[in-house]
């Protein structure tokens, strides 16, 4: 059983920066590709990006990608999204989730973490 860790999250003011990070628990074909995903209440939960251990990196939200780097350590099976220029559209549940490849689709998706607020402020 694979187990996602999120950190980071909190709350910031409008231009601000936030970093998230996703740690899985052991890696296993089922868990390949690794994402970010977020859920603003009464909204259907979104892909951001996601990274294979092949290295190939998806994002599907442009207006995300101009503000935003992805990182990840394959070694330690971490996937890491560093958000700037935060606005309070960004404000959301933002989940981490592994599958077995990347899709942006969630139904794909077989891990999830618990989740971790970002809240932005005008």
């Amino acid at each position: 059983q694979v187990q996602l860790r999120e950190s980071g999250g909190g709350s910031v003011q409008a231009g601000g920066s936030l970093r998230l990070s996703c740690s899985a628990s052991t890696y296993t074909y089922s868990n390949d590709c690794m994402a970010w995903f977020r859920q603003s209440p009464g909204k259907e939960r979104q892909g951001i990006v996601s990274a294979n251990t092949g290295g190939v990196v998806v994002w599907y939200i442009d207006s995300v990608r101009g503000r935003a780097t992805v990182s990840q350590d394959i070694d330690k099976n971490t996937l890491t999204l560093q958000m700037n220029s935060l606005k309070p559209e960004d404000t959301a549940m933002y989940y981490c989730a592994a599958g077995p490849y990347c899709r942006e689709q969630s139904d794909v998706y077989k891990y999830w973490g618990q989740g971790t607020q970002v809240t932005v402020s005008p």
